[in-house]
């Protein structure tokens, strides 16, 4: 059977006063994929995901969630078809972590309606789904930063959404912890829920991506499965550093990693 079409961004182009961030980006992903989006500080990364995610007006293109145009859509309509997860802030309001993520049910009630039995026990699920459901009766700010990351997750699937945008999810966590939120991301494609996916680590592309766009100079420099972007040419290029791609055949996978004193 022929996996739904989830996202669709076409010649995506968003600039600031000065200039362009990017322009010309274009991918499309479909059910249960994980597009991992790669790139360098400052190249426009979270910008494209705030673009996809309707926070940001593009300066030229479009983006299409389930075939429909999100610059025709309210804020309301994406948030019901879209989670968003942004870089972590360690401001924190001390809410209790079940109350929390019903936030995340705010796009389905009526404006002055509140939450019900459903929407709580949505709510209850989408922690089980993260793992955390026994942080429940915690505030947010007694977390650590990866309970908290997952609580934010759990926040954007309690939106039932189609889409889920990572922003960074491992950044500032411990080594434990992105593994934690790279498995989670694994458990959830699996379960048919589309992600796109910033992070920093081209190696983590090959842990959870189906696909990968590498991002450069405001451009679009390559989009594709994943052993087709995060090679040692690409990676090259993009971080601007020698880099090697390596066959690890105890564990079955490849390994992005730099090369020790520029040699490869």
């Amino acid at each position: 059977m022929e996996l739904e079409l989830i996202l669709e961004v076409d010649s995506l182009a968003y600039s600031y006063g000065k200039g362009p961030v990017f322009e010309d980006v274009s991918f499309s992903m479909k059910g249960g994929e994980v597009m991992c989006v790669l790139g360098p500080n400052g190249v426009g990364k979270s910008t494209l995901i705030k673009c996809i995610a309707g926070i940001f007006k593009p300066a030229a293109g479009s983006v299409r969630i389930q075939g429909e145009d999100t610059q025709t859509m309210t804020s309301g309509s994406i948030s019901k078809k879209v989670g968003y997860v942004p870089q972590q802030n360690e401001t924190v309001f001390p809410f209790d972590v079940l109350d929390f993520v019903v936030m995340g049910r705010t796009p389905h009630l009526s404006i002055f309606g509140s939450p019900g039995e459903e929407d709580m026990e949505i709510a209850w699920k989408s922690l089980e789904t993260v793992g955390v459901e026994h942080l429940s009766d915690r505030t947010l700010n007694s977390l650590s930063g990866g309970q908290r990351q997952m609580v934010l997750i759990a926040r954007a699937l309690a939106q039932e959404p189609a889409l889920l945008l990572l922003d960074e999810p491992t950044a500032h966590l411990d080594f434990g912890n992105q593994v934690l939120v790279l498995e989670t991301v694994q458990k959830l494609s699996a379960s048919g829920m589309s992600i796109v996916m910033n992070t920093h680590m081209p190696d983590h592309a090959f842990l959870v991506g189906s696909n990968a766009v590498a991002l450069t100079g405001g451009k679009l420099l390559a989009c594709g499965p994943v052993p087709s972007v995060v090679n040692s040419q690409i990676m090259s290029s993009v971080y601007g550093i020698d880099v090697t791609v390596r066959d690890i055949t105890d564990i079955n996978r490849k390994v992005c990693v730099p090369c020790g004193s520029g040699k490869c």
